[in-house]
């Protein structure tokens, strides 16, 4: 090849390298504005500090200068894509946050019906095996207690309601029962102590059914009730009161004029106290009282309320003389009752029914033992040994009069 030829095509390269260096200058001056305009300023300034040592140390030649602003673009465009992907993540995260809460009501139309949970205690479970041989599945409804006037459970209760698997065999058969039927039904499984978990199994099975009908929401009260008396576990029993007085609280309200919601409401009030301050004890017993008396008026045939009403007078008369100050300092009023007002309301039950409970005859005798009436309460102490131990009621009772025979014999 002349010697010609190679300078001039040595000319061109080097021509043509100045041509592509001052273009990358001049891209580099008008591209560099509007980066930095899109980019965090502290990623700018980040990228300014990263990148000063090796402008300190970067020679002088126009080829490298060109080869480092143009590892500078790409940097700043990798991290321009970084930040891109970023927001489209903020706002895909953004998108499912909104979209959760309306999971449930997707799922739901999507399945036809409601989506219950059942949330069943371990004792409860233990309890079902003793008394269901029959393969059970799981077919009832619970609800949130932070349901409100929907349900039975509001928020003035801290636990939650409970729906129990029942058999299928039993639930084909139940579901065939009309409101009298159920109530029947009912009451008869509660007149058997062994049998009263299955009266409320049973209600809880029509809850829904039945759930503004004032004859099945107090005895579903009652049921809450008998559950407080079988439990031995203290969660569950408070449980339990807790959602009875709820049921209780709504059946007076829609029967002001029930004696019966009046009187599962004062029970339930006794329940929900044991686990209260004092405070709300005394509340809970003015309370107690109120619908006590309320129905004995509708009920004036009713032994249990005087059983009840006796059982309240005793407590009172036992207050100590600071007991009293407190509750009247609290609520302004000072409960009273005597031994003798107690020993008046235990005589009507056993007027109304002779040989009503064992511990109606335990207090008779602690009544006449107050009264110094030994031999009256000895006799009371005696027909209470004849009556049987049927519910834990009865077993407490005949342990006291164990008590009480053997402090009157010395």
């Amino acid at each position: 090849m002349p010697r010609s030829t190679n300078k001039e095509m040595i000319l061109g390269i080097m021509v043509g390298t100045t041509g592509i260096s001052l273009l990358l200058l001049w891209y580099h001056k008008v591209r560099k504005p509007r980066t930095a305009m899109d980019l965090p300023k502290f990623l700018s300034l980040g990228n300014s500090l990263d990148l000063m040592p090796l402008q300190d140390e970067m020679p002088n030649g126009q080829g490298t200068t060109a080869i480092f602003q143009g590892r500078q673009l790409q940097i700043l465009e990798k991290l321009n894509e970084l930040l891109t992907n970023m927001e489209e993540l903020k706002e895909e995260i953004r998108v499912l946050k909104e979209a959760i809460p309306k999971l449930e009501e997707y799922i739901q139309g999507e399945l036809g019906g409601k989506i219950t949970v059942h949330k069943i205690s371990p004792q409860h479970r233990a309890r079902k095996r003793r008394l269901v041989t029959v393969q059970s599945s799981a077919t009832s409804n619970s609800s949130e207690e932070a349901e409100s006037e929907g349900g039975y459970i509001t928020a003035n209760t801290d636990t939650e309601e409970q729906s129990f698997p029942l058999p299928k065999a039993f639930n084909t058969h139940v579901e065939e029962l009309n409101l009298d039927a159920l109530i029947q039904t009912a009451d008869n499984l509660r007149m058997n102590e062994s049998r009263k978990m299955e009266s409320f199994e049973l209600l809880c099975d029509h809850k829904e059914k039945f759930r503004d009908e004032i004859e099945f929401i107090w005895r579903f009260a009652r049921a809450y009730g008998d559950m407080y008396e079988l439990s031995t576990n203290a969660q569950e029993k408070k449980h339990y009161a807790n959602i009875g007085k709820t049921l209780g609280e709504k059946a007076i309200t829609r029967a002001p004029m029930n004696g019966h919601c009046h009187l599962w409401y004062a029970v339930l009030c006794g329940y929900v106290s044991e686990f209260e301050g004092l405070q709300n004890k005394i509340n809970y017993g003015y309370r107690f009282k109120e619908h006590l008396d309320k129905a004995i008026e509708f009920l004036p045939e009713e032994p249990f309320l005087y059983y009840l009403k006796g059982r309240y007078c005793y407590t009172v008369s036992k207050l100590s003389w600071i007991e009293k100050k407190m509750a009247a300092t609290l609520f302004g009023k000072i409960p009273s009752a005597t031994v003798q007002e107690a020993l008046q309301n235990f005589l009507k039950v056993e007027e109304l029914h002779p040989g009503f409970s064992k511990s109606n005859y335990m207090f008779l005798a602690k009544c006449y033992i107050d009264l110094e009436q030994t031999d009256t309460a000895v006799k009371f102490c005696n027909m209470a040994v004849l009556l049987p131990c049927v519910t834990k009621e009865d077993k407490d009772a005949q342990k006291e009069v164990k008590k009480i025979n053997t402090s009157l014999k010395r």
